[in-house]
């Protein structure tokens, strides 16, 4: 696939907004992306300019960040850039860049976090199926190595 894959680390900066849909759950929020350097004029690390993406959750990702992503976390997004360009009416040509993402993750090198498992629902009981035989059977004619010698005892002779 002809996709650009990206990983950003940034500030949410909008509340996660949680919908569903008839293809299932979808959330967005705004990712703000700020780069940093190092001035040596000022001894100092300085903020340059600070990038906007709208990022898109699906299915359980979205249902998970709706429940533990808030606006200012540090947070790292992985998945497929899209960019797209407008022109509204009467108005100029604009650009938004829009990451579906594939993983969202609270930042360590910035905080900590309580990783916890979603509840799985509950399933409604199923009668017990046996458990298959992965063995494979051994042909007959192939001999069992642990199993004792059959066939006639040798004589002893002395």
């Amino acid at each position: 696939m002809n996709e650009t894959i990206v990983c950003v680390v940034g500030n949410v900066a909008t509340q996660p907004v949680y919908r569903e849909l008839a293809a299932g759950p979808s959330a967005r929020f705004r990712l703000a992306v700020t780069a940093r350097y190092w001035d040596r004029e000022k001894s100092a690390w300085t903020d340059g300019h600070t990038n906007f993406f709208t990022v898109w959750a699906n299915r359980q990702l979205a249902v998970n960040v709706a429940a533990c992503v808030e606006v200012g976390q540090p947070v790292v997004v992985q998945g497929r850039l899209k960019v797209r360009t407008e022109v509204r009416d009467g108005q100029q040509q604009w650009a938004s860049a829009d990451i579906d993402a594939v993983a969202i993750g609270h930042d360590l090198a910035r905080g900590t976090a309580a990783f916890q498992r979603p509840a799985k629902p509950e399933a409604p009981p199923t009668a017990a199926r046996p458990e298959p035989n992965w063995e494979t059977p051994r042909p007959a004619d192939v001999p069992d190595e642990d199993a004792p010698q059959q066939g006639p005892v040798p004589a002893v002779v002395r």
